[in-house]
């Protein structure tokens, strides 16, 4: 791989942690928010590809999930973040709070 290509590898990975993060952070305003690259982990699986930042999770806590079951809180996620889901994210593991909770 030549630097150019490298660096562009790089540059879209970061891009798409970004903006998952851009876009659970507009919608939910959460307390905290991390999204961990896993794809490392699922070399060789369904989904993986050798550019990584296919498979994610996502640990987010806000008071927009006060009241709302898991499943309720899962399809607000998806919602928000449909076009990675429908494009290049091939799987999201999901961990969702409202402030408070453990």
């Amino acid at each position: 791989m030549q630097y150019g290509e490298r660096s562009r590898t790089v540059m879209t990975q970061m891009a798409i942690r970004d903006t998952i993060s851009n876009k659970l952070q507009e919608a939910f305003t959460p307390e905290s928010l991390q999204v961990v690259d896993e794809s490392h982990l699922h070399e060789g699986h369904a989904g993986h590809r050798p550019s990584g930042e296919t498979h994610f999770r996502v640990y987010i806590v806000s008071s927009a999930f006060k009241g709302k079951s898991r499943v309720d809180r899962h399809r607000m996620i998806n919602s928000a973040l449909a076009a990675e889901l429908s494009g290049s994210v091939h799987a999201l593991a999901i961990h969702a709070q409202a402030p408070g909770e453990n």
